[in-house]
């Protein structure tokens, strides 16, 4: 008798976790939702000089980029052209989404940084910089001979599936050690969710320099 209890229990188990079972899987599906998660800790980083670029991603279909133009001369011109689409994809939204910069990531470094960091789904993000100098002894030019330009555009398409925006937790956050005495240009994008699209965006144009 005992012996068939016991078969009984395990036979009643297995029907439980067999993929004909419907009872309870979208609950327990439910309940596992879609987690995310992107961090960047510890000494990453941290002292770093000159030119810095960084793309996290956790979750499906983002986009990231980090673009860079530089030009010097008596007619310089520095342009950047970055266009995104997304048509007919499908993917769901995280029920749980988190981007971290956390312990002394990036802490005392010096220079141009570029960190893109993104958890969930159907996000684009873009940090770009165009800059256009003259050359020493130039000291006047025109407008249109010394430009520099940067022309972004996103097109993201809402997800569909079993997470829907308004439920569970996004967050994104930087602590307090993190980034500590940074010197230089610091363009840093954070997401947690699905959909969104965001930018950071530096043009400059120098037509005199200093003696």
């Amino acid at each position: 008798m005992r012996r068939t209890a016991s078969l009984s229990l395990m036979l009643a188990a297995l029907a439980m976790l067999s993929p004909g079972a419907s009872a309870g899987d979208d609950d327990y599906a439910a309940m596992l939702g879609y987690l995310t998660s992107s961090r960047l800790d510890g000494n990453a980083l941290r002292g770093a000089q000159g030119s810095i670029a960084a793309n996290l991603a956790a979750g499906d279909l983002n986009s990231q980029a980090n673009l860079r133009a530089f030009a010097s001369g008596s007619s310089a011109q520095a342009h950047i052209d970055a266009r995104q689409r997304l048509r007919a994809n499908q993917f769901d939204a995280p029920l749980e989404a988190n981007a971290t910069i956390a312990g002394h990531a990036l802490a005392g470094a010096r220079g141009l940084a570029s960190i893109n960091q993104v958890s969930g789904s159907g996000n684009t993000q873009l940090n770009a910089v165009a800059a256009a100098l003259a050359t020493q002894g130039i000291r006047e030019t025109t407008d249109g001979s010394l430009s520099a330009v940067v022309s972004a555009s996103a097109e993201v398409q809402p997800g569909t599936g079993s997470g829907a925006r308004g439920e569970g937790t996004r967050s994104v956050a930087v602590a307090a050690g993190a980034m500590q005495d940074f010197r230089g240009v610091l363009q840093l994008n954070q997401t947690a969710g699905a959909g969104n699209a965001t930018a950071n965006i530096l043009t400059l144009s120098v037509s005199e320099l200093p003696r």
